[in-house]
């Protein structure tokens, strides 16, 4: 019998403290030395301790990271639910997944996934609804699933493949060919493509893309001096084209396009992530024609389009934050002969295609897609039919395509493929997956409610249908809020199985995204960052007030930059949140800039060496500096993959170390540290359903989820 029972049974009144369990002791964590780096900015000193980490070879760092694993492993297998969660995620991820068709040659090209295969296989047929033909099946590249497609392209004639791979998650592409006639592996091979387009030469006899210089350290060496090259077929890549280089702008990165009449390379000229570049231009017609400037200004965006005659179109946001669209005449380019076709609307442009004669602009309407149909006068001609709220992709076509197809996808549904007829304006349903649950068993809102400051914010509120609000749920705030990235509604297995647990799902709309624009996305950069921080804490603030949840059954997940924005909220309002998942976080805010490609986005953080008042903002949230000692902070699993070459592992070792360091409650502080993975992109799927189980085991037991595996759908 409980003390608690037996006070009752005598008679006599339960102490307080005989009625409250004792807490659990924190846990004891790998040791991590503690150095004495010390680094001085504008004159402050910054301690930087577990700088070692930086080295993710070294055998101090891999003891250390197999402590961890060790550690973080043995917790999550000790949560009895954990075997449940993965059955569940196996059933719901198992259903047929077919991607949006391509033609070229009058063939038709596209990838599908029988549900559970590590990765989709490509095929190609004779026509839409002929019988399909397996041209690539990624699975059998590498025995562990852990080599996957990084992309492809088809020669305009439908004769030959280009396709990149990418080993262990890493953003480097090996490109490689292959017959579509035979499928026989041709042996052309280019080596150190990175953040490149693939673009064939009218004839097929080669191909435009973009590498970099070998590198002596993959995984770490700073990513500069981008160089865009011809490869012709049956030649090595020693003996490729340098098409363009600027080796006194190392940061300058290109990407070439082809266009569809085959007469133009049309090269985009970018400096990190910030939304300005320039355009040059290489007339094909020509031997030997030079690449030249056509808009050298940096003044802002200009997305090519297509071009239809002498006339280029683009998607440009030169005086217009929410797009507009314009036609420059190639044999006068000069600004005043440029035209308005679409001017900047009420809504965010999103995307354009010119298709068949038409323009087909994709816009965001607070955080949702609508798709209008203009002529190329830019006259409206109508909508196109989309089935319901949510977000809608594809549409890209040549310019003289008859059709072209798009996904549509909600927070409940799975992407549908839809073929539209471009001329009559008609939309049809091509493929629908079928899926083990019913979408009609679950509900979406979209609310808005106040930032700090006032600011109105959207938000996404997924669950069951029915749901009471009694402040009892669980409840997952997931977010991003950077780099002008728009987050519409999709669909998740993984999600699906959360609510499926009744649990609640949330997507705010932050600040440093582009759903309203680039004032928008401003307002969430550089001195401004805080304001990103403030909407995901007011979210979690509206999600407890209106009776959602409660902050011990709150959590907070988001990844890459999403992954600083949970790691810095954990810090600044850890009352408010029962559990943390910042995944391949960008974390060291002073140092972050000089790893792979980090340098790229200063636009939007800035960096140390720009002014004093920089320096302070960085320092004031950077996660790895900001663990206090002694306080107390909601548990926390950090997920990282010791071959993400992108944002580097040390950011979120660092992070784990400090904030092990500083915890002062029992709440746990672990970090999953994934061997053959990278940024998050080409996992098998294998690899993502052991890892959303050990996700949704952490949450299950972190915020006391009960009822989990209690019959057969929860």
């Amino acid at each position: 019998m409980s003390v608690w029972m037996l006070s009752l049974a005598l008679g006599c009144p339960a102490r307080v403290a005989e009625t409250v369990a004792p807490e659990p002791l924190p846990l004891a964590y790998p040791e991590a030395r503690r150095g004495e780096v010390v680094d001085v900015f504008h004159g402050t000193e910054v301690p930087d301790p577990y700088r070692w980490l930086e080295d993710p070879d070294s055998e101090e760092t891999r003891a250390w990271i197999d402590a961890e694993n060790t550690l973080t492993r043995d917790w999550l297998d000790a949560v009895d639910e954990r075997a449940w969660l993965r059955q569940r995620l196996e059933e719901v991820w198992n259903y047929e997944r077919v991607g949006r068709p391509r033609q070229e040659g009058g063939r038709t090209f596209y990838t599908r996934n029988d549900g559970l295969q590590s990765h989709s296989v490509l095929y190609w047929a004779a026509a839409l609804d002929a019988e399909p033909q397996v041209l690539l099946d990624p699975n059998l590249l590498s025995e562990d699933g852990t080599v996957s497609l990084g992309g492809w392209a088809v020669s305009e004639d439908g004769r030959t493949l280009a396709y990149a791979t990418s080993d262990g998650g890493s953003d480097w592409r090996t490109v490689h060919f292959r017959s579509v006639d035979t499928g026989e592996e041709l042996e052309d091979e280019l080596s150190w493509v990175k953040f490149s387009s693939l673009s064939w030469s009218a004839d097929g006899s080669g191909l435009y893309y973009s590498r970099y210089p070998e590198p002596a350290d993959p995984l770490e060496q700073v990513n500069l001096d981008q160089q865009l090259y011809l490869h012709v077929l049956g030649t090595p890549q020693s003996e490729d084209r340098l098409i363009y280089a600027r080796p006194d702008e190392p940061t300058w990165g290109f990407r070439g396009q082809v266009t569809d009449d085959g007469g133009l390379l049309v090269i985009s000229v970018s400096e990190g992530t910030e939304e300005k570049n320039r355009v040059y231009v290489q007339d094909l017609t020509v031997a030997d024609a030079p690449v030249v400037p056509l808009l050298d200004d940096r003044d802002a965006g200009y997305r090519f389009l297509a071009r239809t005659g002498t006339t280029l179109w683009f998607n440009t946001n030169l005086d217009a934050p929410r797009g507009r669209v314009i036609a420059i005449d190639q044999e006068h380019p000069g600004r005043e002969h440029w035209r308005e076709v679409v001017p900047q609307g009420e809504h965010v442009l999103e995307d354009v295609d010119v298709v068949g004669g038409r323009l087909l602009l994709t816009t965001i309407t607070d955080a949702h897609n609508r798709v209008e149909v203009r002529d190329l006068e830019g006259l409206p001609i109508g909508q196109v039919e989309l089935p319901g709220l949510g977000s809608a992709h594809g549409f890209d076509g040549e310019v003289d395509a008859s059709e072209v197809f798009f996904s549509f996808t909600g927070f409940t549904d799975p992407a549908s493929v839809y073929r539209y007829d471009v001329a009559e304006g008609v939309t049809e349903l091509w493929r629908r997956p079928a899926v083990d649950f019913d979408p009609e068993d679950f509900e979406t809102r979209q609310v808005f409610y106040e930032s700090r400051d006032g600011t109105r914010v959207p938000m996404f509120v997924t669950h069951k249908r029915g749901l009471v609000l009694d402040g009892s749920h669980p409840t997952l705030l997931y977010g991003y809020g950077g780099f002008n990235v728009s987050l519409t509604p999709w669909y998740s297995s993984a999600n699906l199985v959360w609510m499926e647990l009744g649990g609640v799902y949330a997507l705010p709309n932050l600040r440093g995204g582009g759903e309203y624009g680039e004032e928008w996305h401003e307002a969430g950069t550089l001195l401004e960052k805080q304001n990103v921080f403030d909407d995901f804490i007011a979210a979690g603030e509206w999600l407890v007030a209106e009776g959602y949840t409660r902050p011990d059954r709150l959590a907070i997940r988001g990844g890459s930059n999403g992954g600083l924005l949970v790691g810095a909220c954990l810090l600044q309002r850890p009352e408010l949140f029962g559990a943390a998942l910042p995944e391949v976080g960008v974390l060291d805010m002073l140092r972050y800039h000089l790893f792979t490609i980090g340098w790229a986005w200063a636009s939007d953080y800035g960096t140390v060496d720009d002014s004093p008042e920089m320096f302070q903002a960085l320092l004031a949230y950077s996660p790895v500096h900001n663990a206090r000692q002694g306080g107390r902070y909601p548990s926390t699993m950090i997920v990282t993959a010791d071959h993400d070459d992108r944002v580097v592992p040390a950011h979120s070792f660092k992070f784990a170390a400090a904030l092990q360091h500083a915890q002062a409650g029992p709440e746990p502080v672990l970090i999953r540290v994934e061997t053959r993975a990278g940024h998050g992109a080409g996992k098998s799927t294998e690899m993502r359903l052991d890892e959303y189980a050990d996700k949704w085991a952490f949450l299950v037991e972190a915020l006391g989820v009960e009822g989990v595996g209690a019959g057969d759908n929860p």
